[in-house]
C-alpha cells in the first residue's frame, strides 16, 4: 500500500467501534417494535432510521415515527436505550492506535451516524481513558450533519472540499465494501478492515 497520504479518514461503527445489531433490534421488540430488523443495518440504515442517519427528521420526529408502531407511552429515554444497544465498547488498543498516527497524521472521521448516538453514548465510549473524543480525531464528517450519507459519491468529494485536500491525499478505511469502492473511484487510497478487528499493524 502507498503511504504518501497526509490523512486517514476513519469509518466509526465496525471500524472503531463495536457493535452489536441484534442487541438493538432485541432492546426494540422488548417495547414492541417488531419489525425494525428490516430497517437496520451495521453500514447503513433504512427507513425512519435512514431519514434521521441523514438529518431529514430530528429527533423528535424520529421518536414520534418510532411510536406509531410501538406505544405512545415509551419515553423518549426508552426509545433512545434500545437504538444505543447497537453500540458495544470501543477496544483501548483501538484508541492508542489513533493517539499515536494523530501524531503523525491529520485524522478525521467520516460516519454514517445519527444525532441520537452521536450526542449520547458514543462520545461516552471515547471516555475509557480519561480522554474525550476531541482527542482522536481533527475532523467529523457525520452524515446527518451533512445530510448525506456513504457510499454516495456526494459526501467523499464534500470530505475532500472541507479538508481542502485532493482525494489521493487521504487514506479512506471503512468495513463496508460498497463505501470503499465509491471513495477508490474518486481517487482516495483505501482499505476495506474486517469489522471488529485489530488492523494497527496496517498503520503504524
Amino acid at each position: 500500500m502507498k503511504r504518501e497520504y497526509t490523512t486517514i479518514i476513519f469509518d466509526l461503527g465496525g471500524v472503531i467501534i463495536n457493535l452489536k445489531r441484534q442487541n438493538c433490534i432485541d432492546a426494540f421488540k422488548a417495547l414492541g417494535y417488531d419489525s425494525v430488523d428490516k430497517m437496520l443495518s451495521e453500514y447503513r440504515q433504512d427507513g425512519e432510521f435512514l431519514a434521521l442517519e441523514e438529518g431529514r427528521v430530528s429527533p423528535e420526529e424520529w421518536r414520534s415515527i418510532v411510536r406509531k408502531s410501538i406505544s405512545s407511552s415509551v419515553t423518549d429515554e426508552q426509545i433512545d436505550n434500545a437504538f444505543n444497544a447497537f453500540l458495544v465498547d470501543i477496544p483501548v488498543e483501538k484508541l492508542r492506535m489513533l493517539r499515536t498516527l494523530k501524531e503523525k497524521y491529520r485524522i478525521a472521521m467520516l460516519s454514517n451516524t445519527n444525532k441520537v448516538m452521536f450526542e449520547s453514548k458514543i462520545p461516552e465510549l471515547f471516555k475509557i481513558e480519561g480522554l474525550t473524543i476531541d482527542d482522536y480525531f481533527d475532523d467529523f464528517f457525520l452524515s446527518y450533519k451533512m445530510g448525506m450519507s456513504k457510499p454516495s459519491p456526494e459526501i467523499f468529494i464534500k470530505v475532500a472540499e472541507e479538508l481542502g485536500i485532493e482525494p489521493g491525499e487521504a487514506l479512506f478505511i471503512d468495513d463496508s465494501q460498497a463505501n470503499v469502492d465509491a471513495a477508490s473511484k474518486l481517487g482516495f487510497q483505501t482499505m476495506c478492515v474486517e469489522p471488529y478487528t485489530d488492523f494497527s499493524d496496517k498503520l503504524l
